[in-house]
């Protein structure tokens, strides 16, 4: 893995409810044309493709990439639940530094239906059974949708075991809304304050109101990875680099102890995030502007401790001395994130590598981070798989 890989282009349509989008065909296809025109190419310099979804059939790739040409060229099809789109990165920008390709496509969409996430299987295991079984033993019978016990009860965890305040991650979902303000790809663009967080609905109360949770999308985005060699052949630009990448899965401390924090991912994002820095040569302390997994507000701040932005018990303190946002430490999810931006699933980790890029280069407009060189992306599945990149301006 020894050739560096640079971000060629991006694109990213705007996202939008259930219900109020193009099929998941049109709009991948879409977005495939929108990181190919940014790049300066054509859908027929792309030698392999991976399509990352979660709802939906198993050539669900094909049929969008085949609105831009029938080529031949393989396409994978790649599901990782909510670490779909930077899992079809990953394995696209593997594929470029080994060698084997000197341009990929990464593609992420999802069309989905309202409501909580949910299977269409039910003569079968789940993979989440062992999760499932785990919560129940820490937070006992809570009559709310699964991911909203399991995150709910990592945020419960932290707020018992470090004092943290519910007031906290209101203050977090606030902060998305007036960064998603800023953003016309955002499918939630007004601008509510802590007060307005804690005055909508408990879902369970105490521990998470609605609009802690990011709402069900429909979206994509894609990108276009190239080889140095590539990029100097075809005068292509190369001011982003992924400097540092890597997809982890649960260590056994994810299910020990019953610790509802580990059991959703934060084991997994602290290594990946080691040898994402690692690779890259930075550390936390060097990071500008970040892309984190914010599914619920309480996830943002446990990410901020893997991530190690802060030491593990402070995330609350980052929220409150204001270093999660503009004027501070770490601009986090400029976008609006998951939270404020939408969660089509399949496109999550490729719509944060839109944002970054854009960042990146200078061109994010309004949400600009100022001087931003090293930017931090990171998106989490359970089951699990987690993907932390860190990637480089010029």
């Amino acid at each position: 893995m020894t050739h560096k890989v640079y971000i060629a282009g991006v694109g990213m349509i705007p996202f939008s409810k259930p219900g109020a989008s193009d099929d998941y065909d049109v709009m991948g296809a879409e977005a495939a044309r929108m990181a190919l025109t940014d790049a300066g190419l054509q859908f027929g310099d792309v030698q392999q493709a991976f399509t990352g979804y979660v709802y939906g059939e198993s050539t669900c790739g094909q049929k969008a990439l085949y609105h831009l040409g029938k080529t031949g060229i393989p396409v994978v099809n790649v599901n990782n639940n909510c670490a779909t789109g930077s899992s079809a990165l990953f394995l696209a920008r593997q594929l470029v530094a080994s060698g084997a390709a000197d341009c990929v496509l990464a593609l992420g969409f999802e069309q989905m239906n309202a409501g909580p996430l949910s299977s269409p299987w039910t003569d079968r295991p789940t993979p989440l059974a062992e999760f499932q079984q785990i919560a129940d033993g820490a937070v006992g019978s809570v009559d709310v949708p699964r991911a909203l016990r399991l995150f709910g009860g990592a945020g419960k965890a932290h707020m018992e075991k470090y004092g943290t305040s519910l007031s906290t991650f209101a203050k977090i979902r606030a902060k998305a809304s007036t960064h998603a303000a800023r953003n016309p790809l955002a499918v939630f663009r007004n601008v509510v304050s802590p007060e307005d967080v804690l005055a909508s609905p408990a879902l369970w109360p105490g521990v998470l109101h609605r609009l802690m949770a990011c709402p069900p999308t429909c979206g994509a985005a894609a990108v276009v990875v190239v080889s140095e060699n590539f990029t100097k052949a075809r005068g292509l630009r190369a001011d982003v680099l992924i400097a540092g990448q890597a997809l982890t899965t649960d260590p056994q401390s994810s299910f020990d102890a019953g610790d509802m924090i580990r059991l959703v991912g934060f084991d997994m994002a602290r290594e990946a995030a080691r040898q994402a820095y690692e690779q890259a040569g930075v550390g936390p302390e060097d990071v500008d502007v970040v892309e984190l997994h914010d599914c619920f507000a309480q996830n943002e701040l446990l990410s901020y401790e893997a991530l190690g932005l802060c030491r593990e018990g402070e995330g609350e303190r980052m929220v409150v001395d204001g270093d999660n946002t503009y004027g501070g430490r770490y601009v986090t999810n400029p976008s609006g994130g998951l939270l404020s931006k939408g969660h089509p699933l399949g496109a999550t980790g490729l719509a944060q590598c839109f944002e970054l890029t854009h960042q990146l280069r200078g061109t994010a407009g309004e949400r600009q981070v100022k001087g931003a060189r090293i930017a931090l992306q990171h998106n989490l599945g359970l089951g699990g798989a987690c993907v932390v990149s860190v990637l480089q301006g010029a």
